[in-house]
């Protein structure tokens, strides 16, 4: 008798299921398989889904769900992501060389203020960038690295920077329309190639937003290549300060809202060692520069001097990072109740020390080209302005992990501001021996006050 009635029950379910439609026949499928004894409701419904993506069902929600990134699977970066990082070599090591002729031509040579600008100008392009790379970065935070969709766009984007690199030495000039259609082409191209392939999910709407805003500042960026110089600047720091101020407001659109960033879009630990990578990419690309000049003169004991400071400052540089927000950022992001906001945040500090890599590279440079020269304004301020503006991002990244800022950090930044009126005219060797001090200094006093003490651990701002 039970069983009649349990078959009747599903002789029931099925007509029901099939008067609903599609979408029913899984529910009372699944019921009538939890009603039978002995049945694997697992299996059943294992083969009712693909039986569905045969027959044009919700195939389309499985691809989707097949792209992202799961939370069991590994959060370390890929072989992939360590191959697109290569290119970031080459165009770091652009935004140095543009850096230095920013220092040493003849009309900037002594004037602090005309070298400032020249560096403004360095520095869109350095944004652009470093735009490029941290959407690369959060791209592959959020997706699966192994699927072969996304490693098109991995290296669809590779392909792209390696043409922004090309077109840095004439960015401003002949190649200014390579560069901005590049940039245009990466960042419409990949938000668009997400808005077609991820149907039904709510990080399409997220790329539909930025796709709003990526077509906006694809215009001054554009027309920005056709016009003078001083035009073309105004209009791609507008598009620049568009795509950042867009990322930043999660692209609001009007009716259509804004983006979230919600904490299972971050994988931690895989955002925390991209950051890592990119700063140990620019620590290398200083010792290239470096080595390279060397080799552009002759080998005597003040250029190896110079060679040798440089080098100390490098791994200065590294002690300080890595000592010890830098080795913690990922509990940070797992700690945080924004882990979204808290990620942004530490993106912002690392473009900070990146930047204050490259100019303390630019500044090893110069010292290599003359070191018992006199050291003019805007020398001294490449050679102490790039340990300063590493150490302003090194204070923002240790708030960002531990919700305080050490005194070592401002204080050693009020130290190289202090002096940096009183090495101007002295030798450019004799200013890299300070800035390498003060850098020792701030690494001598780290060891100290964590000698005898138990590893400090994240305790990221609410």
């Amino acid at each position: 008798m039970r069983r009649r009635r349990r078959g009747a029950g599903s002789v029931r379910a099925s007509r029901a299921s099939c008067r609903n439609g599609g979408d029913s026949v899984h529910r009372g499928a699944v019921r009538v398989a939890q009603r039978s004894a002995g049945s694997d409701v697992g299996d059943v419904v294992r083969l009712l889904e693909r039986r569905s993506d045969e027959a044009g069902g919700p195939v389309t929600t499985n691809r989707v769900a097949n792209l992202l990134r799961r939370r069991e699977s590994p959060q370390r970066p890929t072989f992939l992501e360590l191959f697109f990082d290569l290119v970031y070599v080459f165009a770091l090591t652009r935004i140095v060389h543009e850096l230095v002729l920013d220092y040493t031509r003849g009309h900037v040579a002594d004037t602090l203020t005309t070298s400032l600008s020249e560096n403004g100008e360095t520095l869109l392009l350095l944004l652009a960038l470093w735009w490029i790379w941290a959407q690369t970065a959060w791209t592959t935070s959020r997706f699966d690295p192994f699927q072969p969709a996304i490693q098109f766009v991995v290296l669809a984007t590779m392909f792209g920077s390696l043409l922004l690199a090309v077109a840095i030495s004439g960015a401003l000039a002949e190649t200014g329309l390579l560069f901005a259609s590049t940039y245009v082409a990466i960042q419409v191209g990949r938000t668009l190639f997400f808005v077609l392939t991820l149907p039904g999910h709510d990080l399409r709407r997220v790329n539909m937003l930025a796709l709003v805003w990526f077509s906006v500042s694809a215009v001054p960026w554009i027309v920005g290549a056709f016009a003078p110089e001083l035009t073309r600047n105004s209009l791609w720091a507008l598009a620049l300060a568009i795509d950042y101020v867009g990322g930043r407001l999660g692209w609001p659109v009007p009716r259509l809202g804004r983006s979230q960033v919600s904490s299972w879009a971050v994988a931690g630990d895989h955002l925390a060692e991209r950051y890592w990578q990119l700063v140990i990419v620019a620590l290398g690309e200083t010792i290239l520069t470096s080595g390279s000049s060397l080799l552009r003169g002759p080998i005597v004991a003040e250029r190896i001097m110079a060679l040798t400071l440089s080098f100390l400052t490098t791994v200065l540089l590294w002690r300080i990072y890595f000592y010890r927000a830098g080795q913690i950022l990922g509990e940070a992001v797992a700690a945080s109740a924004k882990p979204g906001r808290l990620g942004r945040s530490a993106e912002f500090s690392h473009l900070l020390m990146v930047a204050g890599i490259l100019v303390t590279s630019a500044g090893s440079e110069l010292v290599l080209i003359d070191p018992v020269g006199h050291a003019k304004h805007a020398w001294v301020a490449a050679i102490l302005g790039g340990p300063a503006l590493y150490l302003v991002g090194r204070s923002v990244f240790e708030y960002v992990t531990f919700a305080r800022v050490s005194r070592p950090r401002p204080i050693g930044i009020l130290v190289l501001a202090a002096i940096a009126p009183v090495m101007v005219g002295l030798p450019p060797l004799a200013v890299a021996a300070v800035a390498a001090a003060v850098l020792l200094g701030i690494a001598v006093s780290d060891a100290i006050r964590a000698h005898g003490r138990p590893l400090e651990q994240a305790s990221p701002p609410r």
